[in-house]
Order: C-alpha cells, then sequence, then structure tokens
C-alpha cells in the first residue's frame, strides 16, 4: 500500500509552515503536525516584527537566498492580501571595524548591494532619532525592513490549506522510525506514514534531533517596547528606520519603528545576550532588572525611546556553535529526512527562501540553492 502522505512536516512555526506550503503548492499529499495551535507564540515566530535586511554581515554566503526570500515576500503577500514587509530603510551602526558594519560593508561591495555609509553627523541629520558617537558610523541600506512573523506564518498555512495540505495543531510528534520506503510518525493521536519527513522544531531540536550530532544552544531571549519620551511620530516607519546597533564593546541591540499603533510604542532587543533554557523550563517573565539594562543601554544612543515600559515578551533563539543554520538532508537517513534547524536569532528572514529549500529536498533530494554552509557535518565532527 502507498504510504498516505507524500511528505510530512513536524513544526508548522516559521520554517514549517513555508515548507508546508511549497510542497502542497508543487502537488505533493502533505501533511503537517504543530505541538500548539496556529501561529502560536510559544517558540520563535512571534513579537510582530522581525528584521529583513540583505547587506549580511554574518556572512556574504547568505546574500543569494536573500534576494530570493525578498521576491517571495512579494509573492507572499500578492497571494493572501496580508503584510508581509515593510522596507523603509536600515542603518547598520558601529565602529567602522565593527563586525556590524564591516561585515555589512563586505556583502554590499561583495554583491554589489545599493548601500551608503554615513558618518556619525549625517547619522543623526537623517534619523533624529540616533545619536551615535562621532566615532560611529552607519551603513544604511534602502531595501531594509521589517516582516511580520505572525502574518507571514499565517500567510503560508492560508495558502498550504488551499493547496489542499492537511495540518493538524495541539498533536505533537511523539516519535517517528524508518518505514518501508519512508517513514511512519507517532502521534498520541493516531499513526501516520510518509515517503518523506521534514522535521522543523525549533527550540525543540534537541529533543526531537538528538542522532544529528550537532550541539545545539537554546537561549531566552527578551524582547521590549517603550513609548517614546515625545511620542511615536519621529519613530513612525516613514521617519526611524530598523536598525543594529554595536558598540565597542562588541554589545549588539537592534531595533524598529513605531508600527502598531501611538499607544503601543517601539520595539527593541538586545541580540544573544540571553541564559541557556529549554523550552520546558523558560522563564517567561520579564524582570525589572532586565528592563532597567534595555532602558540604560538606550539612554546613550536612542534616549527620546525609553520614555515609559510598556511590555515585553520572551522567545528562544536554537543557536549551534557557530551561528550559522542547519539544512540538509539528514545525514543517518538521507533518503528519507529533511532537517532545517539552529537558526540561531537571525533565520526569519529566510523563511520564505528555506520552504522553498525543503520541498526542493524533499522532493528531490537537492536544491540548486547555495546550501553548503549549513551541512551539519561541519558541527558534528566538532568537539563538545
Amino acid at each position: 500500500m502507498s504510504p498516505a502522505y507524500d511528505v510530512i512536516v513536524i513544526g508548522l512555526g516559521g520554517m514549517g509552515s513555508a515548507a508546508a506550503h511549497h510542497l502542497s503548492a508543487r502537488g505533493a499529499r502533505v501533511l503537517g503536525l504543530e505541538k500548539f495551535g496556529p501561529v502560536h507564540n510559544r517558540g520563535s515566530s512571534h513579537g510582530g516584527s522581525r528584521i529583513t535586511r540583505q547587506s549580511y554581515f554574518e556572512d556574504p554566503a547568505y546574500v543569494p537566498l536573500l534576494l530570493r526570500a525578498y521576491e517571495l515576500y512579494e509573492d507572499l503577500q500578492r497571494a493572501t492580501g496580508r503584510e508581509i514587509a515593510i522596507l523603509n530603510g536600515g542603518v547598520m551602526v558601529g565602529p567602522p571595524d565593527s563586525r556590524t558594519v564591516s561585515g555589512s560593508l563586505l556583502s554590499a561591495r561583495q554583491w554589489d548591494l545599493p548601500h551608503e555609509m554615513l558618518d556619525a553627523r549625517e547619522i543623526r541629520r537623517r534619523f533624529p532619532t540616533l545619536t551615535p558617537k562621532d566615532d560611529e558610523v552607519g551603513l544604511y541600506e534602502k531595501k531594509a525592513g521589517l516582516l511580520r512573523p505572525e502574518n507571514t506564518v499565517a500567510a503560508h498555512l492560508q495558502l498550504a490549506t488551499r493547496q489542499g495540505a492537511d495540518l493538524h495543531f495541539d498533536e505533537p510528534m511523539t516519535r517517528w522510525e524508518p518505514y518501508k520506503d519512508g517513514v511512519r510518525v507517532h502521534t498520541a493521536e493516531d499513526a501516520y506514514t510518509a515517503a518523506q519527513l521534514v522535521i522543523c522544531p525549533g527550540a525543540w531540536a534537541p529533543q526531537l534531533l538528538t542522532d544529528l550530532g550537532v550541539p545545539f544552544t537554546i537561549e531566552r531571549q527578551v524582547m521590549y517596547w517603550f513609548q517614546p519620551k515625545q511620542g511615536v511620530e519621529s519613530f513612525l516607519p516613514e521617519n526611524h528606520p530598523i536598525y543594529i546597533w554595536e558598540n565597542a564593546a562588541g554589545v549588539q541591540i537592534y531595533g524598529f519603528p513605531a508600527i502598531d499603533g501611538p499607544g503601543l510604542g517601539a520595539k527593541v532587543a538586545f541580540f544573544s545576550k540571553g541564559q541557556a533554557t529549554t523550552p520546558e523550563t523558560i522563564d517567561r517573565t520579564v524582570h525589572e532588572e532586565e528592563v532597567r539594562a534595555m532602558a540604560d543601554h538606550l539612554a546613550a544612543c536612542i534616549p527620546d525611546l525609553p520614555g515609559a515600559f510598556l511590555k515585553a515578551a520572551t522567545c528562544m533563539y536554537s543557536s549551534t556553535p557557530d551561528e550559522h543554520f542547519v539544512m540538509a538532508r539528514h545525514p543517518a537517513h538521507p533518503e528519507s529526512v529533511t532537517v532545517a534547524c539552529g537558526f540561531s536569532g537571525h533565520g526569519f528572514k529566510f523563511v520564505p527562501v528555506v520552504g522553498e529549500i525543503l520541498a526542493d529536498l524533499a522532493l528531490t533530494g537537492a536544491t540548486a540553492h547555495p546550501i553548503g554552509l549549513f551541512d551539519p557535518a561541519r558541527l558534528a565532527a566538532a568537539p563538545g
């Protein structure tokens, strides 16, 4: 008997929802299994906004994937009518030799991306909300901006359902096993068979991919919303860019314009200043000293922002030792299992192209996209 499905997708957050869409768009019979409800806030695909940019300081190898992701943002917005991307421009600020600035400039030059280099005076003139030190500079990218994570996940789920995917929420996988020429996946409700399995576990990677040999770290991260002292007018998208700001000590913050109305402020966060946790033990309470540390940092560089603390929310980074992704056929099960995980706090902007890559790998075993950087073998061979 043929398997009931062509592909089972585990996890329907950012990456899994995109995979379900791209697989079902190609005519595959898709089952999606999600531990929580649709568009939930228990993982890493929530919080109202995520930065997107093309001058990628992490590694120039990401740029071709970003260019394709931008095309897919437009397709997704057009197909669903949902707001996906607001490309209001972005500035990467710091000392000239900081990774944020020098790495962004390297990618921009290598891929001939439109950009401007601004000195501190020009940053202050163009974006009065920002007050860099005289020895700081910025790379401005007009095509940078923000993504709406909840809308993105909802849009991919909407299209997957429209295309015939069978999506089950509040039904976590309990285990899976090779079965005949494919896989069998068990839940508390039933057992399902498919020719292929795609695992997008997010912060549950250490539990669901123990045989991958990758030393994942799960970090608790906090997002903050402040009401600017003078109101949100100067922080609206047409006035205030997205930004990533690295100080001389190497501490990065990132932030957004005010996009949700006059009473909801502007969002900001430290990058990768979290504590090790697990999905079961994460502290969802944001403490006064954490808010105070964020406000104190802002006072030096965006002094009008920490007028009043409004709210905070937690999420989780699933990080690899080198902070590059894992995206490949599973080395122990290359004929039937594909994995996408370890997005290390900078993966959401790639969601639509990751979905396309996962569909390629699951249905054909290969992809034309450049993903050599994401081979888990680079980490499995490393000590500890």
